[in-house]
């Protein structure tokens, strides 16, 4: 137990700091993209690389090593975590579903019958690195109990996001690359279920079932899960393959793969119109969506089981702690730009999403901490 509550407070500092630097990396993006550079900025993004822009290389491949490690994260908190058992399990759960449902109801609400409800995913995922270091911001005064419900409360999201992608946003699938795709998945399982520890088979199967992934028309970020699943978790020692991938990829996807995420998908021009925009549907949907669905749909489900007697709130857990929790959870960010990206083709419609993101998570990121801030008891 010990050494999994060490991987956990990796885990946290990790994204403690990725998310500050991921601040900067949106700050500096939207100043150079609106800036006498920002052309060629822009250029250097969409730059050809084999038949595809650099950001799509990023999007498509590099993002597929964050969903390895949200996926591994997931996997130690089912065997081993917050998720091990129902009990356990039942609050942020249930909290996530609600945190999932609600946004996606208001999203459509104000976009049925037009050509934009293909984005009602959009306001449904927290944003891990955002989330965290927001709330690792107040310190000492943050119940672990309050740091453990957000960081599974996210993951959550993350995977139901994740499903969300898979099932929705897959336009044509090819079951030629699928099936391939799949018996590579298998023959990972098989070799887990064997006990084989070879790194070097799990990196090349991985590779292969990213391949063909990409040819099936699934998007192929979905295969980093895939993978995470399929490496051996054993005791959850060091030793083991799972926690040693998971331990080396934290600050690599911290430091490096969501930074040059936020860097090539933040291209967003602020022109004169951006603010009519807001009047959209979409943006309206997204703003909403996030800013107050968020935290209504968590704290209202976490109510609701807790009165029917599902699940109980720790001791140093209040609700007014989850609220805050909840408006943390609006930080949509990197899954929601992600979706966006997979929702649209119309680029007015990307960069008006865009937009509304960004707002809606700094209010949402702003609302949170000030929440919390008054909220929560003195140094602990």
């Amino acid at each position: 137990m010990r050494k999994i509550q060490g991987l956990f407070h990796s885990f946290f500092h990790s994204e403690k700091s990725g998310g500050i630097l991921l601040i900067f990396c949106t700050l500096i993006s939207i100043l150079l993209t609106n800036s006498t550079l920002g052309n060629a900025y822009s250029e250097y993004w969409n730059m050809d690389i084999k038949g595809h822009t650099l950001t799509q290389w990023i999007n498509d491949g590099i993002m597929t090593v964050f969903f390895l490690l949200i996926g591994l994260e997931l996997e130690r908190e089912v065997y081993a975590g917050e998720l091990s058992t129902w009990k356990k399990a039942s609050l942020p759960a249930i909290s996530a579903l609600g945190g999932v449902l609600v946004p996606a109801l208001i999203f459509f609400l104000f976009n049925q019958n037009t050509d934009t409800t293909s984005g009602t995913g959009i306001p449904m995922a927290t944003d891990i690195a955002f989330a965290i270091g927001i709330l690792s911001l107040l310190g000492d005064r943050v119940p672990f109990s309050l740091k453990i419900f957000l960081t599974a409360l996210a993951v959550i999201d993350d995977l139901l996001a994740i499903i969300v992608i898979a099932v929705f946003y897959t336009e044509q699938i090819h079951y030629l690359s699928l099936s391939a795709a799949l018996l590579c998945f298998f023959i990972l399982l098989v070799c887990n279920r064997k006990k084989v520890e070879n790194s070097l088979i799990y990196l090349v199967g991985g590779i292969l079932m990213w391949f063909f992934m990409f040819h099936s028309g699934i998007h192929p970020t979905i295969s980093g899960v895939l993978l995470a699943f399929a490496l051996p978790f054993g005791d959850g020692s060091e030793k083991n393959i799972s926690h040693r991938w998971q331990s080396k990829l934290h600050y690599p996807v911290a430091f490096f793969i969501l930074p040059l995420f936020a860097l090539a998908n933040t291209c967003v021009v602020f022109n004169g119109y951006w603010m009519e925009d807001l009047n959209s549907p979409l943006s309206i949907g997204i703003i909403v969506g996030l800013v107050a669905g968020k935290p209504i749909g968590i704290t209202l489900f976490a109510l609701l089981s807790i009165a029917l007697g599902i699940c109980g709130l720790p001791s140093d857990l209040k609700l007014k702690h989850i609220l805050g929790a909840g408006f943390l959870g609006g930080i949509g960010f990197t899954m929601s730009i992600f979706i966006t990206l997979l929702a649209f083709d119309s680029v007015i419609w990307i960069e008006s999403a865009k937009i509304a993101i960004i707002l809606a998570s700094l209010i949402s990121g702003l609302a949170g901490s000030i929440f919390l801030y008054f909220v929560l008891d003195g140094k602990r």
